[in-house]
This record gives structure tokens, C-alpha cells and sequence, in this order.
């Protein structure tokens, strides 16, 4: 009677545990497919977008009298983001201008700020 009932316990397991097995085998396999494609999508945007900053970090240092070294660029889609600071205001409205005539880029928000200098 003893065996009996083990045997019945062990084939209940058996039978619960492999659909469930199954069913998590395919669930991560169709995750696995989606995380794949996505994310070669997401490095490749990435990468464009690290690209275009450059340029327009570039074309801003190309720029006479334009001082660079406080300012960041951000790509996203095409949508430039400028942040940081700049020596005088006319450099903000110059930075957004030289931004927009790069290729690629499809807007430019611009959110420089006048450099104050030092402690405070």
C-alpha cells in the first residue's frame, strides 16, 4: 500500500510539474526572441545617436569663439538636446543655430545658461 501511494505521489508531480515546465521553456524562448531584436534596435538608435551628438559637439567647436568645454550635447531620434553653460548670451542663441545645421538633427532644445564664474 505504501509503494502504492508514493507512486501515485510521484506521478501527480510528474504530471503537474512538466506542463509547467513546458509553458516556462516557451515563455522565456518568445522573451529571449523579442529582448534579441529589441535590443540590437536599441544599440543600433543608440549609436546613431551618440553619433550625431558628436557631430554637433564638433560643429559647436568648429564654431570661432564658441567655448565648448562647458557645454553637453544630448541625441535622441534626431532631437538635440543642448544643456551647460556659456560665456556670454549671444553664444546661446549661436550654439542652437550652428545645431540645427547639422544633418540628421530635427529639433534642438536648447537649455544653456549664462556662466556666472566661481564659488556660488
Amino acid at each position: 500500500m505504501r509503494t502504492v501511494g508514493i507512486l501515485s505521489a510521484l506521478c501527480l508531480t510528474v504530471a503537474v510539474a512538466l506542463p509547467v515546465a513546458a509553458y516556462a521553456q516557451a515563455s522565456d524562448a518568445m522573451a529571449g526572441m523579442d529582448n534579441g531584436s529589441t535590443a540590437s534596435g536599441k544599440k543600433a538608435a543608440s549609436r546613431s545617436d551618440r553619433a550625431l551628438a558628436r557631430s554637433v559637439r564638433r560643429a559647436l567647436t568648429k564654431t570661432p569663439g564658441f567655448n565648448v568645454s562647458n557645454v553637453f550635447v544630448r541625441a535622441r531620434s534626431g532631437a538635440v538636446t543642448l544643456s551647460g553653460s556659456v560665456d556670454s548670451g549671444d553664444q546661446i542663441s549661436q550654439a542652437e543655430q550652428v545645431a540645427h545645421t547639422v544633418p540628421g538633427v530635427t529639433s534642438v532644445s536648447n537649455k544653456l545658461t549664462l556662466f556666472h564664474g566661481g564659488n556660488g
